[in-house]
C-alpha cells in the first residue's frame, strides 16, 4: 500500500529531531502529516485532593499542560514554514490510556512514524510501540537513534519466517519494496516443511515478490547459536540494507515484555529504520 497519510507521534518533552524526521519523510513521500503531540500526566493520587500530595500533583499537571501548549505552538510554526501538507493534534493523557489514544488516531493513517527521540525514551517507547502495533491496523516505521530514513530504500531486508506477522509486514510494505533496487528475503536457520516453509524455504515468498516486479533474492543464514537479532542485523550490514521489514509477535499482557525485548535489541544495535507490522 502507498503511504498518503503519515501519523507521527512526539512528546511535548522532546526536542526537534523527531519533527525534522517527520517533515523530511513526508517531503520525500509527498504525504500528508498528522502530527500527534502528547503531554503526559501521572494518575491522580488515591489519597484525595486535600493533602500536600494532591497539591504537588496539581502543580505538576499544570506545568505539563503549559509545556504542551508551548510545544504545540512551536511545532505549528515550524510546520507552516516547511510547506508540507499537515495538521497538528494535541492531547494530554494519563500514561495508561496512551496506547489506546495512539491506536485510535492511527485508524486514519497509512503508517505510523516513530522517531528516534521516542524510540530511545525508556519511559515512552513502550507506549509508542504498544499503541502503534497492537492497537492499530497500520504498520509502524521505527527510526532508531542516529538513523536517517532513505525513502524509498535502495536495499531492503525482509526478516522472513513464514509467519502471518511476517506476511502482513510484506503486504503492507509492498509498494515500498517495488521501489527498492534490491530486496533480500532473509531466513535464519529455516526448516524445510511442506506445510510451512516448503521444500525450498523462501521460494514461495520470492516467487510472489518477483511477480510484483521486485528484484528479490533469498538469503539463508545460519545463526551459529547467536541471537536471531544479531544475525539479522549483521546480514543487513553485509547487504548494505537501508530498511528492515519484519513482523512482530506478542500477545495479551505479556506482549510488552516479549516485544519490548526484541524491539530494544533491534533499535539499540542498529541505525537502520525498521518497518514493523502485526
Amino acid at each position: 500500500m502507498s503511504y498518503e497519510t503519515v501519523l507521527s507521534v512526539m512528546s511535548s518533552r522532546h526536542g526537534r529531531e523527531d519533527l525534522r524526521t517527520a517533515i523530511s519523510f513526508c517531503e520525500t513521500a509527498n504525504a500528508h502529516l498528522v502530527l500527534l503531540v502528547l503531554g503526559f500526566g501521572a494518575m491522580p493520587p488515591y489519597s484525595g485532593y486535600g493533602d500536600s500530595t494532591a497539591s504537588i500533583w496539581i502543580n505538576e499537571r499544570e506545568r505539563e499542560l503549559t509545556q504542551l501548549g508551548e510545544r504545540v505552538a512551536s511545532v505549528k510554526a515550524e510546520l507552516a514554514a516547511s510547506g508540507i501538507s499537515h495538521e497538528v493534534q494535541e492531547f494530554f493523557c494519563d500514561f495508561p490510556w496512551a496506547p489506546d489514544l495512539l491506536g485510535q488516531r492511527a485508524l486514519y493513517a497509512d503508517i505510523t512514524l516513530i522517531g528516534s527521540e521516542m524510540t530511545s525514551d525508556e519511559d515512552l517507547r513502550g507506549f509508542a510501540v504498544d499503541g502503534a502495533l497492537f492497537h492499530s491496523p497500520t504498520p509502524a516505521l521505527m527510526v532508531p537513534k542516529g538513523a536517517s530514513p532513505v525513502w524509498p530504500p535502495r536495499t531492503a531486508l525482509i526478516a522472513w519466517d513464514s509467519s502471518h506477522e511476517a506476511g502482513r509486514a510484506v503486504h503492507q510494505a509492498i509498494d515500498v519494496l517495488k521501489k527498492a533496487e534490491r530486496v533480500h528475503v532473509t531466513m535464519v536457520d529455516p526448516v524445510a516443511l511442506s506445510g510451512l516453509q516448503g521444500e525450498e524455504p523462501g521460494a514461495d515468498i520470492a516467487a510472489y515478490l518477483a511477480r510484483q516486479g521486485i528484484n528479490v533474492s533469498v538469503d539463508v543464514v545460519a545463526s551459529g547459536s547467536r541471537p536471531i537479532n544479531d544475525v539479522l542485523l549483521q546480514h543487513a550490514g553485509d547487504v548494505d540494507a537501508d530498511l528492515v521489514v519484519m513482523g512482530c509477535h506478542g500477545h495479551s499482557r505479556v506482549r510488552e515484555r516479549i516485544f519490548g525485548g526484541v524491539t530494544r535489541a533491534m533499535l539499540q544495535q542498529t541505525n537502520l529504520p525498521i518497518l514493523m507490522a502485526r
